[in-house]
């Protein structure tokens, strides 16, 4: 029946179409497993022990985002208990050719996610670096949007 429906709805028939993406995450919501490396290759894994997720989505944003954080200093992250992913699973590999020794370079941590699926379920808003505060028992406590080019990050991690 599904793929009756998903066939009608192609056809433009104005049935109900079944929706494939998953649910945006909110309030109150556990976090995804989020399985990743950063730009150094080093394995990152998704733990209770972080109080904020940074995500961002855009390759725009996340040049503001990386030089913003890269201003903040090396440890910056790490003193807020926060962990910056950024999707790079649209960027075509001679893009990727170049920009990831550059990454290297940054003092922060960038963990590189290469699979839509792992933050398909993330919130977003255009140009800005989603901000999910976490509780101790992995949950979504509050989300906010910063802006990097406009906004310091440091209001953004209490």
């Amino acid at each position: 029946m599904k793929f009756f429906s998903l066939w009608l709805c192609a056809l433009g028939l104005g049935w109900p179409c079944v929706s494939i993406r998953a649910a945006t995450l909110a309030v109150g919501d556990a976090v995804p497993a989020i399985v990743a490396a950063d730009q150094h290759g080093t394995a990152f894994k998704f733990t209770n022990g972080l109080r904020f997720l940074l995500v961002v989505t855009e390759m725009a944003c996340a040049k503001t985002a990386n030089q913003r954080l890269a201003a903040a200093g090396s440890g910056f992250l790490e003193k807020h208990q926060a962990a910056y992913l950024m999707d790079i699973h649209t960027m075509p590999a001679i893009g990727r050719f170049f920009a990831l020794p550059k990454m290297k370079k940054y003092p922060q941590r960038i963990v590189l996610v290469e699979d839509a699926a792992t933050l398909a379920s993330f919130p977003t808003q255009p140009e800005r670096v989603t901000v999910l505060a976490i509780s101790p028992a992995g949950r979504v406590q509050k989300i906010s949007f910063w802006d990097p080019a406009r906004e310091a990050i440091a209001g953004f991690l209490e």
